[in-house]
């Protein structure tokens, strides 16, 4: 796999992805500082295929679009916790993943535990 095909995997088209910038240079300075430092997280955590990761980077810009025009503060949008929020924006796009698929198996483990000890002690 050469490195455009790597980008395109992880990125998507690189036209979405210029284009998905380019607004985000458009955004105030505050807007386009919080949407960098989620991007940052989201390039971690966020889906792996190129079409999953562009579509989120987009709606990401779409809130943040709208916030400026409307004036709301960046607490607002994201709340006291941010990564609590990117967590919760994350899940919306994460359905299938790997991480997703562990959550899974962490629940899942946890339950069954639980059915072997019998329960809630109290």
């Amino acid at each position: 796999m050469n490195i455009s095909e790597l980008a395109s995997k992880v990125i998507g088209d690189k036209r979405r992805w210029r284009a998905y910038k380019a607004r985000v240079r458009q955004l105030p300075e505050n807007h386009r500082t919080a949407v960098e430092a989620l991007e940052r997280y989201l390039m971690f955590f966020g889906p792996s295929d190129g079409d999953g990761a562009a579509t989120m980077y987009e709606d990401l810009a779409d809130l943040f679009e709208r916030a400026a025009a409307d004036g709301t503060p960046i607490r607002e949008i994201v709340g006291e916790d941010p990564v609590e929020f990117v967590e919760a924006f994350l899940q919306n796009y994460s359905k299938g993943g790997w991480i997703t698929r562990e959550r899974e198996r962490l629940v899942d483990a946890i339950e069954r535990a639980e059915g072997e000890t019998g329960g809630d002690r109290a």
